[in-house]
């Protein structure tokens, strides 16, 4: 059925269909064709990966990401990205001076012009005017809400969520512009060879605060000093984003969002992190 889909698709035989590690939302294989192409094909039952395709098309122009040669809901065909996840130095600092490009990018709000994914989850993104309130309300008290529902995310630490959410201003600022962000950046999402990133993929884009994703990059180490050194020679990254303010981190702060999201998707182990921001912000 998918080799004759692919076939129909894009016009040439297929030789060999390889199955990819590392989906956790859904399947993915690289196809190896006739005409000396190699792609990978994406399957879901989930009904939504026209949403990744329609996001990698908008990346294309301002960061290296898979060619789409047909999005639908249930496949997704685009380009085979060569290269490993191994995060030489090299390979940060180039991954910073491509993140540094797209995170200049501007937007005139924040959100996007349309909803997104990240993880394979709905993820919110209305026009907003002001950023601690989209943050607020469309990625903390959403997520928060959704992990609450799926029976992972305890009432109790719900409520906590709130109550931070309602004082989150003082604990994070407005940036300069609202910047184009590529949402889900963590080691698997990023590839490379020869100590130059060759892709990005599975991207939950939006305009928001480049510090989201400067977090994000650091929650399960993906990043480290050689990224940081090379990207603050194209963006100031003002003070308290490493450091504790009030207990802590604006880096923590924002790594609640991946956090409730993971919390949503694999369970209440990721909660103890959550818990464990909440205390040392005061909450």
């Amino acid at each position: 059925m998918l080799k004759s889909q692919i076939e129909t698709i894009l016009k040439t035989q297929v030789e060999r269909t390889t199955s990819l590690h590392g989906g956790n939302i859904a399947q993915a294989y690289r196809v190896d064709l006739a005409d000396g192409r190699r792609v990978v094909a994406k399957t879901s039952h989930d009904r939504n990966l026209h949403i990744e395709g329609d996001m990698l098309r908008d990346l294309k122009p301002h960061l290296p990401v898979p060619t789409v040669h047909h999005a639908a809901p249930e496949l997704l065909i685009m380009d085979y990205v060569p290269g490993d996840s191994r995060m030489t130095p090299d390979v940060q600092a180039h991954a910073a001076d491509l993140l540094a490009d797209l995170h200049a990018v501007r937007g005139e709000y924040f959100g996007y012009p349309r909803h997104t994914l990240i993880g394979g989850l709905h993820q919110p993104n209305p026009p907003t005017s002001r950023w601690v309130a989209f943050f607020r309300d469309h990625r903390l008290l959403y997520m928060a809400d959704e992990a609450l529902k799926s029976g992972h995310l305890p009432a109790k630490l719900r409520d906590r969520v709130e109550k931070f959410a309602a004082r989150v201003g003082d604990f994070i600022d407005e940036p300069p512009y609202p910047a184009l962000l590529h949402g889900d950046v963590w080691t698997t999402n990023v590839l490379a060879e020869g100590g130059r990133v060759t892709g990005f993929i599975d991207p939950a884009i939006y305009y928001g605060h480049p510090e989201i994703e400067l977090a994000f990059s650091t929650l399960f180490g993906t990043f480290g000093d050689p990224f940081f050194n090379r990207y603050r020679q194209h963006h100031e990254i003002m003070p308290g984003f490493f450091e504790a303010r009030d207990g802590a981190s604006r880096r923590d702060i924002y790594n609640l969002y991946p956090l409730l999201v993971h919390v949503r998707l694999f369970g209440v182990s990721y909660a103890a992190s959550v818990d464990r921001i909440l205390r040392a912000s005061g909450f």
